[in-house]
């Protein structure tokens, strides 16, 4: 849950002492943008995450930009995002790892909203969309970076807009921040339709990002989203489709790296009466299924494992990094290579499999040949959707 009230303001007289640095740094940058509204309306998470509260971002500002007439900037609502990176600096959240590494995440959200004619107050759903993306990177540790793109299925106000996922890039105003405990950069949220999006996956998001900006309706050169869009960037100037994209991707192909699937598949060549020890995996979302003879396989080869090794198997956490681009994962600081030597033989065992059905879910799918269009000896695939 979450309440809208205005800001406590850490500029306040008395009161940046007892700011929390972090969150100090951040709206020292956000003063420097918006001097005139040092108390903006905040929506605040009631129960902290830290706490045991559902919702990452501690806080979410929002402010009323004037825009620049003379660029064809219009009016519009400013969206800035306080949770992503460390605010504390104490580990109740974020590991601190020292000034000159990423704060937290290294990044906090923003987004820019058209105002609309005779709104005195901005809506407030943009700042569950953060939360919701905010969830996404704090229970997966995959971060955002300039030019990704989310697919959201439905229109991010839950209306009957076309705009319905997302490109993200640098905030046009916002600049890097250095706190006490890390660098800060500022990821700004850009609404699109779905031929965008599936543009920006065949192509890249930056290419689509650029043709977003050089189209005032679509965005403009600080990309504001406009819900009430009801044409794409395509519709708007057909030429774009052919003389950019499509040219852009013969020449460049896509730069698209990865996306988050499901899967599940059966082994075909086994026999029918083995039928129920199919497996199934769900990639990022349920554990694999084993069947009962595997269970038990696994588990005497793990008692027998115990038995001929007195070492701990799980060191302990470690409050190290992995690099200096991110946080070590939670889930990583509980492996070493001690407790990987251990692993009994039975449990590396591989055997080979004729013949495996897939199924993914439908986005994935689609995007299989795309994977496939460039790839050494697979020119001209099969596959069924």
């Amino acid at each position: 849950m979450a309440e809208v009230r205005p800001s406590a303001g850490a500029g306040a007289p008395g009161l940046a002492t007892i700011f929390p640095p972090g969150l100090q740094a951040i709206y020292g940058e956000c003063r420097r943008l918006y001097p005139e509204q040092p108390n903006p309306l905040q929506v605040t998470a009631i129960v902290k995450y830290w706490l045991g509260g559902p919702d990452p971002l501690d806080y979410i500002s929002m402010y009323r930009n004037l825009g620049d007439a003379s660029l064809n900037i219009q009016e519009h609502w400013h969206y800035i995002s306080f949770g992503l990176s460390d605010l504390y600096g104490d580990n109740r959240v974020h590991e601190y790892t020292g000034q000159d590494s990423p704060s937290g995440f290294g990044f906090e959200l923003t987004f820019r909203l058209k105002r609309e004619a005779g709104e005195t107050a901005p809506p407030t759903w943009p700042a569950e969309l953060m939360q919701g993306l905010a969830r996404y990177v704090f229970q997966s540790e995959n971060t955002f970076c300039s030019g990704d793109h989310v697919s959201w299925h439905i229109p991010l106000d839950n209306s009957e807009s076309r705009i319905q996922h997302m490109l993200l890039t640098e905030d046009p105003q916002l600049q890097q921040v250095q706190t006490p405990f890390g660098i800060v950069n500022f990821l700004q949220i850009v609404g699109v339709c779905t031929e965008e999006l599936q543009a920006a996956q065949q192509w890249n998001g930056q290419g689509i990002l650029d043709l977003l900006r050089t189209v005032d309706v679509a965005g403009g050169p600080w990309l504001i989203t406009d819900m009430r869009r009801g044409e794409t960037i395509f519709e708007i100037d057909p030429h774009l489709q052919q003389d950019r994209v499509d040219k852009g991707i013969e020449t460049e192909g896509s730069n698209l790296s990865g996306v988050s699937a499901k899967c599940a598949w059966t082994d075909l060549s086994r026999p029918p009466e083995d039928e129920e020890d199919s497996r199934s995996i769900c990639i990022g979302a349920q554990p694999r299924r084993l069947s009962n003879k595997d269970t038990e396989q696994i588990r005497e080869a793990l008692r027998r494992g115990l038995e001929i090794n007195n070492k701990p198997v799980l060191p302990p956490i470690s409050g190290q990094r992995q690099n200096h681009d991110r946080p070590q994962s939670r889930k990583g600081s509980l492996e070493s290579e001690s407790s990987a030597a251990i692993i009994p033989h039975e449990l590396v065992r591989t055997r080979q499999i004729e013949n495996v059905h897939l199924k993914f879910n439908q986005e994935s799918g689609t995007l299989i040949p795309l994977c496939l269009r460039y790839f050494p000896g697979f020119e001209h695939p099969t596959y069924d959707l």
